[in-house]
């Protein structure tokens, strides 16, 4: 019995039984099969968990920007090099509110949370604490990506009332030691037993285009596949062109058709999670992500900013949604503002 057979023994009748314990060879094997059959089974897979005709929004803001210890080599943020990105202090509460608020006018449903750490101070943590809350009080749901966290601050965050907490993979386990060497993905995989401990749901993902093989690309389906349980958002990142950074050497885009039938992979293999098309969308036509999207891509950032790099303007989101008759509370011609720190004073359940 070759590999795809042996995938498709494992589904239980109605197709609802969610596995962990995939192989490579398995993977390779969806991610081979001809495209029309591989979508077919994308399809099914998407429409088994999810609304086919729905798409996420969320909003992803820089809340300490910089000066990371870290030498990951494909971030802008890394102190070991020279990007011409200034490091900035964490921004105030009220700020982070205020912006949240434009992202959630502009359609955003989540609001994601993301600071330059290895890992957070305490003092630093009271302060992410009540941002958390204060978003949570304007009726979105939160994320924050904090760097490693210790059991007691991921218990924190949750009774803070964190809903997702964010902790990329980022590729294989064979790939990963030519890209960082700081942070072992032993104290990743940690961490997200930490955050899964403390009732905290996971968003974690990847990156590519950083000069992998596609074996490596499966490699990380696989790895997060195999996690006790399925990370509920797993976020596709493509890597965006920075200068100063050891990935500038290595890097190369995936083609086109190798994305989609990525997205089309980790819907297979991880039917019941988020699958969002996070870095790098500006980078795609809008054919490219309607086919993802109909592999299973079912959440996108907004805003025209994600962290340091760039991002597709909400009213072209919009457009490109409404053509193809997907809903996703994007305001239609809206464009969000950028996420520069306001200037306005909010008080609104900040110390």
């Amino acid at each position: 019995m070759d590999a795809a057979a042996q995938i498709q023994r494992k589904e239980t009748g109605d197709g609802a039984q969610v596995h962990n314990h995939w192989n490579l060879e398995e993977a390779k094997a969806l991610y081979d099969l001809p495209f029309a059959d591989l979508m077919l089974q994308a399809q099914r897979a998407h429409r088994k968990h999810f609304d086919p005709n729905h798409v996420e929004s969320a909003s992803l803001l820089s809340i300490k920007t910089g000066g990371c210890p870290e030498d990951c080599g494909y971030c802008s943020q890394s102190a070991h090099y020279e990007t011409r990105l200034k490091a900035t202090r964490l921004m105030h509460c009220a700020d982070v509110v205020a912006t949240a608020r434009r992202a959630k006018d502009a359609g955003a449903t989540r609001f994601c949370m993301a600071a330059a750490w290895r890992t957070p101070k305490d003092r630093d943590l009271d302060s992410v604490c009540d941002m958390v809350n204060a978003v949570k009080g304007l009726g979105m749901e939160t994320c924050v990506t904090l760097g490693m966290l210790t059991p007691n601050q991921a218990t924190r965050l949750a009774e803070a009332g964190l809903d997702f907490y964010n902790h990329n993979v980022d590729t294989s386990p064979e790939f990963y030691s030519k890209i960082i060497t700081t942070r072992s993905l032993q104290d990743r995989i940690d961490t997200l037993a930490h955050v899964r401990d403390a009732g905290i749901k996971i968003c974690c993902g990847g990156i590519i285009g950083m000069g992998e093989q596609v074996e490596d690309r499966l490699g990380m389906l696989v790895l997060l596949a195999n996690l006790p349980r399925h990370p509920e958002s797993v976020p596709i990142n493509l890597w965006n062109k920075i200068e100063g950074v050891p990935v500038e050497d290595t890097a190369e885009p995936p083609d086109p058709i190798a994305l989609v039938r990525l997205v089309a992979t980790a819907r297979i293999m991880m039917s019941r999670s988020v699958v969002r098309l996070s870095a790098g969308r500006q980078y795609m036509t809008d054919e490219l992500q309607a086919l993802c999207f109909l592999a299973g891509a079912n959440s996108i950032f907004i805003g025209d900013v994600l962290l340091t790099t760039k991002n597709p303007r909400v009213d072209r989101d919009a457009d490109l949604l409404a053509r193809l008759g997907i809903t996703s509370g994007l305001a239609g011609g809206k464009q969000c503002a950028q996420y520069v720190a306001p200037t306005s004073s909010l008080g609104e359940k900040c110390r």
